[in-house]
C-alpha cells in the first residue's frame, strides 16, 4: 500500500485536521467494535450473566492497555516532532526504540495481567454469578494482549507522520475478522464467553502483523530495519518523559474505573449489563472528538517541532469548535434514540432500562469532554505531558473516588453514581484551560 504521510506545517488547517480525523475515527469506530460486537453477541446469544462478565472487564483490562497506550503516546509525540524537523537519524532511532520497548511491555503486561485476575474481581465485588465467566474472558484475552500493544505502537508511529489511513484498513479487516469469527465461535461451535475472547485476540494478532509488515516494508525514514533492533538512550529518555506520564495517567484512570464498577455491581448484574451496555452507546458517540484530539496532538507536534507556534495555537483553536460541533450532534443523537441504540445490545428490558437511565443523565455533560481532551493533547503536542496527567488525575480519580465515598456515606443512590463522570469532566475541563493559558504554545506571543 502506497505510503500516506502527510506534513501538517504548511497548507489549510482545518483541511488537515478533518483530513487526519476521518479515518482516525473510522478506525476508533471499528476499534469499538471489537469488545462491542462481543457484547452484543454474548447478550443476544449467551445470556445477561456473560453479557455482565464481558462488560465488567473493562476497567481491568483498560488498567494494563492504557498504560502501554500512554507510551505509545509518547513514541507519537517524539516521532511527529522528529518528522516535522525532517531529522531523518533522530526519526529512525525513535522508530527502532519504539518496536524495542513494545516486545519488553508486551512481556510485562501480560504477565501482570495473568496475575492480577482474582485480586481485581474480588476488588470489584463482582457477583458470584459472573465471576466465573469473568475470570475467563480476562485470563484469555491477557494471553493474546501483546497483538493490541503492537498495534497500538505501530499505528503510533504512522500516525505520528500524518498517516491513519493505513492503520485504519489494517483495523477495519482485523474488526470484520472479530465479529466473523465472534459468530463462528458462538453460534457454530457453541461457545461462551470464551469464544469471544478468541475471536478478540486472534483478530487483533493479524492487525499487528498487518502493520509491523508495512513498517518492514517501508523505505522511508521510519521504516523498521530489524537489524537495527535497539534502545536508544536518548529517544527512550524523550519517550518516557512524554509517555511515562501519560501511561500512569491512563493507568489510574482505568484503574479508579474500577472503583467505580464496584459501585455498579452492587446494584446487581441487570444493572452491570445496563452499564456495560451504555458505555458502549457512549464510546461510539464520543469517537469524534477523540479523534480531533489525536489529530490536534500530531498538528502541533509537528508545527512545534517546525517552530510555527502561532499554526500550532490556531489549530487548537480549530479543532475545539470541531469536536464540539460533533459531540453535540451525536449527543443528541443518542439522548433522543436511547431506547432502540441500547436494544440493538440486549433484548431484556431492566437491562436497557439501566441503560437508558445513564444516558439521560450523562450526556447533557458530553461538551466538557471536548474542552480537556483537545487541551491535554495539544499539551502533549508540545511535550509538556506531566501537569496533564497530575490534573487528570486530580479531577477523575481523587475527586471522583471522594465525589462517590461521600455520595455513598450520604445514603445517595442511582443519580450520584451516574454523574461521577460528569463532575470529573467539568472539573478536568477547567483546570487544563487555565495550564494551556500558561503553556509555551501560548505565552510569550510570538510567530
Amino acid at each position: 500500500m502506497a505510503r500516506t504521510d502527510s506534513d501538517m506545517t504548511q497548507g489549510t488547517i482545518w483541511k488537515h485536521l478533518i483530513r487526519f480525523s476521518i479515518p482516525m475515527a473510522v478506525g476508533l469506530l471499528f476499534q469499538q467494535l471489537y469488545n462491542t460486537v462481543d457484547t452484543v453477541v454474548v447478550g443476544q446469544f449467551v445470556g445477561q450473566e456473560a453479557q455482565a462478565a464481558v462488560g465488567s472487564t473493562g476497567s481491568i483490562i483498560n488498567t494494563i492497555v492504557g498504560f502501554c497506550a500512554g507510551l505509545a503516546t509518547g513514541a507519537s509525540v517524539i516521532i511527529s516532532q522528529r518528522y516535522g524537523a525532517h531529522d531523518r537519524e533522530g526519526l529512525s532511532k525513535a522508530v527502532h526504540t519504539t518496536i524495542a520497548i513494545t516486545f519488553i511491555v508486551s512481556l510485562l503486561a501480560t504477565g501482570i495481567g495473568l496475575m492480577i485476575i482474582p485480586f481485581m474481581l474480588r476488588f470489584m465485588k463482582t457477583p458470584e454469578d459472573v465471576m466465573d465467566e469473568a475470570d475467563l474472558y480476562l485470563r484469555i484475552y491477557f494471553s493474546g494482549v501483546a497483538g493490541v500493544l503492537f498495534y497500538n505502537m505501530g499505528s503510533g508511529i504512522l500516525r505520528a507522520v500524518g498517516d491513519s489511513r493505513r492503520p485504519l484498513v489494517f483495523l477495519v479487516i482485523s474488526a470484520l475478522l472479530n465479529t466473523v469469527l465472534d459468530l463462528l465461535f458462538v453460534l457454530g461451535f457453541e461457545m461462551g464467553v470464551d469464544g469471544v475472547a478468541y475471536a478478540t485476540i486472534a483478530s487483533q494478532i493479524i492487525s499487528a502483523l498487518l502493520i509491523l509488515i508495512t513498517l518492514t516494508r517501508e523505505e522511508s525514514a521510519y521504516g523498521i530495519r530489524w537489524s537495527r533492533l535497539r534502545i536508544d538512550r536518548a529517544s527512550l529518555k524523550g519517550i518516557l518523559s512524554i509517555g511515562l506520564p501519560s501511561s500512569i495517567q491512563s493507568a489510574i484512570t482505568a484503574f479508579s474505573n474500577v472503583f467505580v464498577q464496584s459501585y455498579i455491581n452492587d446494584f446487581g448484574s441487570a444493572c452491570m449489563a445496563g452499564y456495560g451496555i451504555y458505555n458502549k452507546v457512549d464510546a461510539f458517540a464520543l469517537i469524534p472528538v477523540q479523534a480531533i484530539s489525536m489529530s490536534s496532538t500530531t498538528f502541533v507536534g509537528q508545527n512545534w517541532g517546525a517552530q510555527q507556534k502561532k499554526r500550532a495555537r490556531d489549530g487548537v483553536h480549530t479543532a475545539i469548535v470541531m469536536s464540539i460541533a460533533s459531540t453535540v450532534t451525536l449527543g443528541l443523537v443518542v439522548y433522543f434514540l436511547a431506547r432502540p441504540l441500547l436494544g440493538f445490545f440486549s433484548p431484556v428490558e431492566e437491562v436497557v432500562a439501566f441503560g437508558e437511565k445513564f444516558i439521560r443523565i450523562v450526556t447533557p455533560f458530553y461538551i466538557a469532554i471536548c474542552f480537556n481532551q483537545i487541551y491535554a493533547g495539544a499539551l502533549r503536542g508540545v511535550g509538556d505531558a506531566t501537569m496533564p496527567t497530575v490534573i487528570m488525575l486530580c479531577s477523575f480519580v481523587v475527586f471522583r473516588q471522594i465525589y462517590l465515598f461521600v455520595t455513598k456515606a450520604l445514603g445517595a443512590g442511582f443519580l450520584a453514581v451516574a454523574l461521577a463522570y460528569p463532575m470529573g469532566w467539568i472539573m478536568c475541563s477547567t483546570l487544563l484551560y487555565i495550564r494551556y493559558r500558561g503553556s509555551r504554545l501560548v505565552r510569550n506571543d510570538i510567530q
